[in-house]
This record gives structure tokens, sequence and C-alpha cells, in this order.
């Protein structure tokens, strides 16, 4: 007796504050695992998968591949995911699904009551990463660093009404009066990147598991103080 093969997608996201471990089947997101402290996201990835695999009754063996959101975001949550990723695909042979932060974020607000959408992600000081989507989700603007100033999306703003969101998105709340400014709360969630990451598994579009790096947007830089020279 013939049975239908299922596609079983292992998902990992530790871009942002909150982490998660997912595992969905054949498009259903079926267990989920989650941290809420951004500093602990490294130890808590490989516990949580194994309790995802524990919870399903099933052996890593058993995935289709695995998916990841893979910035812009914390430079050391996307290092942790990628590395996992990488390293479970390499072992078994199963193809990565790099998903962007940002269209995950616009893909989850779509429905926002605005002409365009405007994910941002808190960068530091008066730096977000962001983009501009339309309501089919084609970029207006694509993924940047932005530094926040008053003229900000002024020229798109004039003929458009943008809904912003995102854990950057306060910081532009604070600057911008423009009467076509929207800030609705993110609706984003892992159902969302459980819908993408079998779109991209059902259209073939796999990350190269030699190459691919995290999609950081701009270079590291350290904040700690330099060491004098003698």
């Amino acid at each position: 007796m013939s049975t239908t093969p299922k596609t079983v997608i292992l998902q990992i996201n530790t871009a942002l504050r909150e982490a998660t471990a997912g595992i969905g089947v054949n498009g259903e997101l079926m267990e989920l695992q989650t941290n809420s402290s951004q500093f602990e996201h490294a130890a808590f990835l490989h516990p949580a998968i194994e309790a995802l695999c524990g919870k399903m009754n099933m052996a890593l063996s058993e995935l289709s591949a695995v998916a990841v959101m893979n910035g812009p975001g914390s430079y050391t949550g996307l290092r942790v995911s990628l590395a996992a990723a990488k390293g479970i695909c390499f072992a078994l042979n199963i193809p990565l699904i790099c998903i962007n932060t940002l269209d995950w974020i616009a893909y989850g607000n779509r429905d926002a009551e605005a002409d365009l959408v405007c994910p941002m992600i808190d960068a530091r000081r008066m730096e977000v990463f962001t983009a501009v989507y339309d309501k089919n989700l084609a970029y207006i603007t694509k993924p940047a660093p932005l530094i926040l100033e008053e003229s900000s999306f002024l020229a798109l703003l004039e003929s458009n009404r943008i809904a912003f969101m995102g854990d950057g998105a306060a910081k532009w709340a604070d600057l911008c009066v423009h009467p076509n400014v929207l800030f609705p709360e993110a609706s984003q969630d892992v159902r969302h990147f459980n819908t993408l990451a079998f779109k991209a598994f059902e259209t073939g579009n796999f990350a190269n598991l030699t190459t691919a790096e995290p999609f950081y947007l701009k270079g590291f830089h350290s904040t700690q103080p330099t060491a004098k020279k003698d």
C-alpha cells in the first residue's frame, strides 16, 4: 500500500527578540517552541529542536528541509540560526530555505488598511532596516539600512497611505506627523513564517548551502572601546 510522501520542514527564527523553532508538515504548523530572552537564543535552539522531535515522535532524518529567518536582525541571532540550519542540511543532504525578515513582516501585515506596507527593524540609535512593499508584496524600495529623518518617505507619503510596523517603527512615530502615516500593531507570527517556508519549498526556492550567509544589510561594528596604544 503506497502512501503520499510528507513534506516536513523545521523552521528556525532567532532574528529578533523572540526566538521560535517549529515543525510544519504538509503546510500545517504542528509544534512550536519559543524563547523570549534574546540573550539566550543560542542556548535555546538545540534543546528546542530536540523537544520538537520528541513531541512529534520523529527523527531529524525525517525532515524534508530546514527554513531559517535569515535577516536582517540580530547579528548573533542570525549567525546562530544559520549555522544550526546549515549543519542539519549538510548532515541530512536536504535543502535550506532562507526567509528575509522584512519579507516575513510585510507578508504578515499585508492586509493593513494602507496602500503600502513598511516593516522596520530597530538597528540602534535612529537607524532601522526597512523596505517598502505594495499590496502584492512587490518591492517599492528594496531592503536597506536607513537613518530616520523627518523627510524620510516624504515622496511616497504624498500619494500613498503607508502602514509602518515592527520594533523600529516607534522611532519613526516620534518623528513623523504626516496624515498618510499609519502605525498598526504588527501581526506577523509563526504561521506566516510557516506559509512562506512551504511556498519556497514548493517552488524550489532554495539557498546555496555552501555560500549562504546571514543577510546583515550592513557590517558589524563593535561598541566596545578600542584599547589605547602605548
